[in-house]
């Protein structure tokens, strides 16, 4: 009688071992450090919502001046979110903006990741 093999050699076993070590070996590195660009791309998300709202104030003020809210100061684009706060953990470089002209501002969020926006003056 001849008797059927049941189970892998060690040798089979060993070489999927390898196999995986290799592909954890060349994959990991691209998963390590997510992190930062995590945090610059919500910052530029962020910042990108502050120039809309931004835009929209100035539209909506610029039709009727009992809309919309003054701005004369970057730190003004704030009150322009919906929910009239910054989201927890971004703030923004404090600077002079003159009236009917664009200011380029920066947005600072987690893990000092920073980005510009930009902001129409308007009385």
């Amino acid at each position: 009688m001849q008797r059927r093999q049941a189970g892998f050699t060690l040798i089979e076993l060993v070489m999927v071992i390898v196999i995986i070590g290799v592909l954890a070996a060349v994959a990991l590195p691209k998963f390590y450090n997510l992190n930062t660009e995590a945090n610059a791309a919500a910052t530029q998300g962020v910042a990108g919502a502050l120039s809309s709202a931004a835009a929209t104030n100035y539209a909506a003020r610029k039709a009727n001046s009992a809309n919309g809210t003054a701005v004369d100061n970057c730190n003004d684009a704030a009150a322009l979110l919906q929910g009239g706060v910054l989201p927890a953990g971004y703030s923004i470089a404090a600077a002079a903006v003159t009236a009917e002209n664009n200011a380029t501002c920066v947005l600072t969020g987690p893990g000092s990741a920073s980005a510009p926006f930009t902001i129409i003056g308007i009385n």
